[in-house]
């Protein structure tokens, strides 16, 4: 069981998948509230603040996007989006707003139940074992305070974002693939790889002095990512295209 203390918002007016979201949130040990549109989950985030938000990408009067995009500016919270397959360039979008995840619908609910899990402990983790602030490239990352900023500036990062670039920041000089980003920063095994693509591309927007020709975060075709403590050089055709991963089977919502 979990801590009954983590309190989860689920936002989707489809009122069987809520149903279902919300049976297995609460079977595994979480407080779980149930809304059903865009306004009314903005209304129960200001009542009473989530550890964490599960979004559907397409709702009544104000889509999933503006609800995220509208709790992102009011304070930090993990937000995991649903959202339809075919809804490629949508998913994209949620997660360069700041969402930290998305499930496609139909969905396991028990891949969203572990998907909650990793993202929530993940959290934990952090917050009981900062370390000492790190300092590279112009860039200071303090882990207790959960603070980064780029030569005195503090920079604005999701909580994804922010332990992306801890764990960068961590291994410099290192190429690291995406696969092992997505086990060691968001705690699962397979998934989708185009989730790291699109966080890093945030991120460089944040933390490079251009994006498009990053010198912190620079691209190993073929590998992955690696960090480079002193930022020498310029990454020429630094591009994104980057292969797909695949996602869990089983039961279906």
């Amino acid at each position: 069981m979990h801590n009954a203390q983590s309190r989860i918002l689920v936002v989707d007016d489809d009122p069987t998948v809520a149903e279902v979201v919300t049976g297995y949130l609460e079977r595994a040990g979480y407080e779980v509230e149930h809304v059903g549109d865009g306004p009314a989950a903005l209304r129960a985030a200001g009542a009473r603040w989530p550890d964490l938000v599960v979004l559907d990408l397409m709702l009544p009067g104000m889509d999933g996007l503006e609800v995220c995009r509208t709790l992102r500016s009011t304070g930090p919270v993990p937000v995991i989006m649903l959202t339809a397959r075919g809804d490629e360039d949508d998913r994209v979008l949620g997660l360069e707003i700041g969402a930290d995840d998305y499930v496609t619908k139909p969905f396991s609910p028990r891949e969203l139940v572990l998907r909650v899990d990793s993202v929530l402990r993940r959290g934990r983790a952090a917050a009981a074992r900062p370390g000492p602030p790190v300092r590279r490239a112009g860039l200071v990352l303090d882990p207790a305070a959960r603070r980064a900023a780029k030569q005195g500036a503090e920079l604005a990062l999701t909580l994804r974002e922010f332990d992306l670039l801890a764990y960068l920041m961590s291994h410099p000089g290192e190429a690291v693939t995406r696969e092992r980003l997505m086990r060691d920063v968001w705690g699962w095994e397979f998934g989708d790889l185009s989730t790291v693509t699109v966080h890093v591309r945030r991120l460089r927007g944040k933390v490079e002095d251009d994006p498009a020709k990053p010198r912190l975060i620079r691209t190993v075709w073929g590998v992955g990512y690696r960090f480079e403590a002193e930022s020498a050089g310029e990454g020429a055709g630094e591009g994104e295209g980057e292969p797909q991963g695949t996602g869990l089977a089983g039961e279906e919502v």
